[in-house]
C-alpha cells in the first residue's frame, strides 16, 4: 500500500528483545544459593555423623555455628536478591564467603589431611564460569593460600582407638565420598549455570539480528524519505498542468474527458498525501502519533480505506467480541494490516478474508487466502527480512508487520490451513474500555 514504511524508522521503533542478562546472574546467584544450603547441610550431618558415630572430639560450637552462619547468609541472600543488582563481585564476594566457612571448617578437623580438602575446587570451578578474568585470579589465589594455611597450621585430628586401628579404610572412604560430592555437585551446578550462560548466547544473538533488522528499516526509510523528496517537484508539475488542462474549454466541454481528467487530479492528489505522510513520519519521535482508538471504528476505517483500492477483489470481513474493545494504535498498524492484506489479494484474486476476534486480553487479526499457502521449510522464517515464497528481494510486508506487531508488544503468527491457502495472524494486546479510558 500507500503508507510509508518511515513510521517504522524512528529511534527505538523496534522493539527489541527484553534483556535476560540480570534474570541470568540473578539465578545464577540462586544456584549459588542452593549450593549453599546444601553445603551447609552436609556439613552439618558430617559434624554430627563424626562426633557422635565415630566418637572423634571436634570443637561443636565453633563448627556449628559457623554451619548457621551459612544458613544466616543465605536468608539474607534470598530476602535482598529481588532488590540487588547482581553483579560480578557479588558473585566473587559469595564465592569467598563459602570458601573462608570452609576454610575454618576444615582448620578445626584436621586441615591440610581433612579429605574433604578437594571442595576447594567446586568453588575454583563455578569461580571460573561465573566471573571476569581479574575475578577467577582472586580465587585461584585464596584457594592455593588457604590450603598452604591449613597446611601449615591446622591440628591433626584426635582418633580414639577403635577408629585409629582402622584409619586407613576410614580415609580412603571419607576421600571417596569427598570425590563423589564434588563430582556430583559440579555436574549439577555446571548443568544449570551452562543452561544459563546458553540463555545469555540466545539473548545476545537476538541482540544482534534486531540490530541489524533495524539498520534495514533505517536504510529503506531513509530512501523512502529522499524518494518523497524527489517526487514532491514532478507532482506539483502535475498538479499545476491538470489544473490548466481542466480550464481548457475543449476539455472543459467534454464530459469524458472532464470525467478522466477529475479522476487523474484525484489521484495526483492521493500521490502528493503519501509523499506527505512520508516526509511526516521521517520527523516524528517515536510514539508520538499513538493513539488509543476503539478497536471496531480503527478496524472499519482500515477496511474501508483498503477496499477503495481493491474495488473488484471480494473481501470477507468479520468481527467477533469486540464492541467495547480498545486498541493503542499508530499508522504504522494499519499499514501493517494492508500489507498482509495486499499480499493476500496477489495470491488469492478471488477473495481475502480478514477476521477480528478478542482472545482473552489478547485481539487477533487474521488474514485469510485461497492461495498455494507458505512452502514448509519457509514456515519458521516468516517475519525475517526479505524471507519470501515469491523469491529473493520479496517478503518486506511480512517482515514490517512482524515489526509492527513486536513494537506493540504483539508477535506475527503464520500457517497453512487444511483446507488451502495460508493465515497469517496479528495478535496484538488490548487496551482498557475504551468508554473508560478514551
Amino acid at each position: 500500500m500507500d503508507t510509508p514504511v518511515l513510521a517504522l524508522t524512528r529511534r527505538g521503533g523496534l522493539g527489541r528483545p527484553r534483556s535476560p542478562l540480570p534474570t541470568i546472574a540473578a539465578e545464577n546467584m540462586r544456584q549459588l544459593i542452593q549450593l549453599r544450603w546444601i553445603a551447609a547441610g552436609g556439613q552439618l550431618i558430617t559434624i554430627l555423623a563424626v562426633n557422635l558415630g565415630l566418637g572423634v572430639r571436634l570443637p561443636l560450637i565453633p563448627m556449628i555455628t559457623l554451619v548457621g552462619l551459612l544458613a544466616l547468609a543465605n536468608v539474607v541472600n534470598i530476602l535482598v536478591l529481588p532488590r540487588l543488582t547482581i553483579t560480578n563481585s557479588a558473585t566473587m564476594i559469595a564465592l569467598l564467603l563459602d570458601m573462608a566457612v570452609l576454610t575454618a571448617q576444615l582448620h578445626m578437623s584436621g586441615g591440610a589431611t581433612n579429605p574433604f580438602i578437594s571442595l576447594y575446587l567446586l568453588q575454583v570451578v563455578l569461580g571460573a564460569i561465573l566471573l571476569e578474568a581479574w575475578s577467577v585470579i582472586v580465587i585461584v589465589c585464596a584457594a592455593c593460600g588457604c590450603y598452604a594455611w591449613l597446611a601449615a597450621h591446622s591440628a591433626p585430628l584426635l582418633y580414639p582407638p577403635r577408629v585409629f586401628a582402622n584409619l586407613g579404610d576410614l580415609q580412603r572412604v571419607g576421600g571417596w565420598i569427598s570425590f563423589a560430592l564434588t563430582g556430583t555437585l559440579l555436574g549439577l551446578f555446571i548443568t544449570r549455570i551452562t543452561r544459563n550462560l546458553r540463555a545469555r548466547d540466545r539473548y545476545l544473538a537476538d541482540l544482534r539480528e534486531h540490530t541489524a533488522e533495524e539498520d534495514s528499516i533505517v536504510r529503506m526509510g531513509l530512501f523512502a524519505s529522499g524518494a518523497a523528496h524527489e517526487l514532491g517537484t514532478p507532482l506539483a508539475s502535475l498538479s499545476v498542468i491538470l489544473s490548466d488542462w481542466r480550464r481548457m474549454p475543449a476539455i472543459a466541454n467534454d464530459p469524458d474527458l472532464a470525467s478522466d481528467l477529475g479522476e487523474m487530479q484525484a489521484e495526483v492528489r492521493r500521490c502528493k498525501a503519501i509523499v506527505s505522510d512520508i516526509l511526516q513520519s521521517a520527523g516524528e519521535p517515536r510514539g508520538e502519533d499513538m493513539e488509543k482508538t476503539s478497536v471496531p471504528d480503527f478496524l472499519d476505517e482500515t477496511v474501508s480505506a483498503w477496499s477503495q483500492t481493491h474495488a473488484g477483489l471480494p473481501l470477507d470481513f468479520t468481527m467477533e467480541g469486540l464492541d467495547r474493545a480498545a486498541l493503542v494504535v499508530d499508522a504504522s498498524l494499519r499499514q501493517a494490516i494492508w500489507n498482509l492484506l495486499d499480499n493476500a489479494a496477489e495470491l488469492s484474486p478471488y477473495g481475502v478474508g480478514f477476521h477480528a476476534k478478542r482472545q482473552g486480553t489478547d485481539l487477533v487479526l487474521a488474514v485469510i487466502d485461497r492461495g498455494p499457502g507458505f512452502p514448509a521449510a519457509q514456515l519458521p522464517m516468516i517475519g525475517k527480512l526479505y524471507q519470501s515464497s515469491k523469491g529473493a528481494g520479496h517478503g518486506l510486508g511480512l517482515f514490517l508487520a512482524a515489526n509492527v506487531a513486536r513494537r506493540l508488544g504483539g508477535r506475527l503468527e503464520a500457517g497453512n490451513r487444511p483446507a488451502g491457502g495460508a493465515e497469517v495472524k496479528l495478535v496484538l494486546p488490548l487496551s482498557a474500555d475504551p468508554a473508560q479510558d478514551m
